[in-house]
This record gives C-alpha cells, sequence and structure tokens, in this order.
C-alpha cells in the first residue's frame, strides 16, 4: 500500500519563529511529507491569538483536510484550537504545549495550571534553588547540540509582543478533532508530571513521552520525527 503523504503544518511557541522546525522539516520532507513552519506576528504590537491563527489558516490555504496534520510547540497550543475551529483537518498534535480552556488567555494559563508549583519542584530536582530565575540555556537549550545552540544565537532573539499574553483563546468547547498530547520526559521549563495533569485534566488524554527537554525539534529531531509520521499514519481521515 502506498503511503499517504500528510501535510504538517507546524507552529512554534513563543517568539513565533519558523526556524524553529527546520531540522524536522528536513526529516519530514525525507519521508515523503510537506512540512510547512508557520511564522506567527510575534513581535506585532497588535497581534493577538486571533493573528496569530490567521497566520497558520493562510498556511493551511487550499489543502485538503484529511492529509492535514497541525502540530503546535509550547504557546503554540493557544493558537491551534483556534485554527482547528475554523479548518478542518486530520490530526493535532501537542509537543510541550501549553493546552488552553475556553476563554482563558497565556497570560492567566500559569496561575491556573499552578505551573509555579512545577518549576520550584523541578528546579530542586535540577539541583537549582527553587526560585532560580529563568535560564534559557538550562530551561530551554541543556539538551540542545551545541552547533544548534550557536546557529539559534546567531538568529538573535526572538521578539515577543506582550499583547498577545492577554488575548483570549475564543473557543466553546475543545474542536472536534483527533488530538495527541506529546510530553518530553526531560522538559525543565513544563515539567512531564505537569503536562501530564494538565493534559488529563483538560482534554481527558493521557499523554505520550519522548526523550528531551523543552526544545525536542532542536534536540531530538529525529525521535520527534518519527513518532509525528507515525501519528500522522494512524490518524482518522477526515472528510473532504
Amino acid at each position: 500500500m502506498a503511503m499517504t503523504r500528510s501535510t504538517f503544518i507546524l507552529i512554534p511557541g513563543a517568539g513565533g519563529s519558523a526556524w524553529y522546525w527546520h531540522l524536522v522539516v528536513r526529516r519530514l520532507e525525507r519521508y515523503g511529507h510537506e512540512a510547512v513552519p508557520v511564522a506567527l506576528p510575534a513581535a506585532n504590537q497588535s497581534a493577538g491569538l486571533p493573528e496569530y491563527a490567521d497566520a497558520v489558516v493562510y498556511a493551511i490555504g487550499n489543502r485538503e483536510p484529511r492529509h492535514v496534520v497541525v502540530v503546535a510547540q509550547s504557546m503554540g497550543g493557544f493558537t491551534a484550537p483556534l485554527v482547528c475551529q475554523r479548518v478542518p483537518v486530520a490530526l493535532l498534535v501537542l509537543v510541550n504545549a501549553m493546552i488552553p480552556k475556553p476563554g482563558e488567555t497565556p497570560g492567566t494559563w500559569w496561575t491556573n495550571t499552578r505551573h509555579g508549583e512545577a518549576k520550584r519542584r523541578q528546579n530542586q530536582l535540577d539541583g537549582r534553588r527553587a526560585d532560580a530565575p529563568f535560564d534559557p540555556l538550562i530551561d530551554f537549550f541543556h539538551d540542545v547540540p551545541q552547533p544548534v545552540i550557536d546557529e539559534a544565537w546567531a538568529q538573535g532573539e526572538p521578539r515577543q509582543s506582550d499583547t498577545v499574553f492577554a488575548s483570549p483563546c475564543t473557543f466553546e468547547t475543545w474542536p472536534a478533532v483527533a488530538t495527541r498530547v506529546l510530553v518530553a520526559s526531560g522538559d525543565r521549563f513544563f515539567p512531564a508530571e505537569f503536562q501530564r495533569r494538565v493534559a488529563r485534566d483538560r482534554l481527558g488524554i493521557s499523554a505520550d513521552e519522548m526523550p528531551g527537554g523543552h526544545l525536542v525539534a532542536l534536540s531530538q529531531p529525529d525521535e520527534l520525527t518519527t513518532r509525528l509520521v507515525a501519528y500522522a499514519a494512524d490518524a482518522p481521515r477526515c472528510p473532504s
């Protein structure tokens, strides 16, 4: 049987950089799939979640819905349900993602999910002070190969406006789309047990787990790509 060619629409997290997905894009294309990394208007002070969703819907274009797989990383989890309520897709995959409640903003998610408690425990497990300040090299890039870190630093720090953090995620119920939650066992920013709890509480989903830290598309692109391809192969195909 011939392999079904999927289109992976790849939504980045805070900063909105499509570059985040570049290693996964290459690997998905080697499998014969189409990969579309989306740049979000993160630097735009007037852009909220509706504008983020607009960018993703535009990237999907008129592609056949039954072949579209939306993948959302970190804060991209707030954009994903808005996209899926506007465009029928075959599958949504949340990777180390923020999972919103209806009407929630990215700014209130942290307190609502008790993220701070989980992060303090994780800091202690990592041998740091419970209230240690955020450090991108420790919290994000600790398992990313040095050449990739160097390339990321050469990009410059992504600009992220504060506007989106006050933008409500305007859906009433989670979209009727097959949804998978994938968490990284070594994520120091969104600890794995924290992510599993949020997925259970908010979606009733038991999360899958893979190796790696928060930025698995940079640290574990082979493993992540393998998971995404397997998910797509098992996805129910929505009507055209």
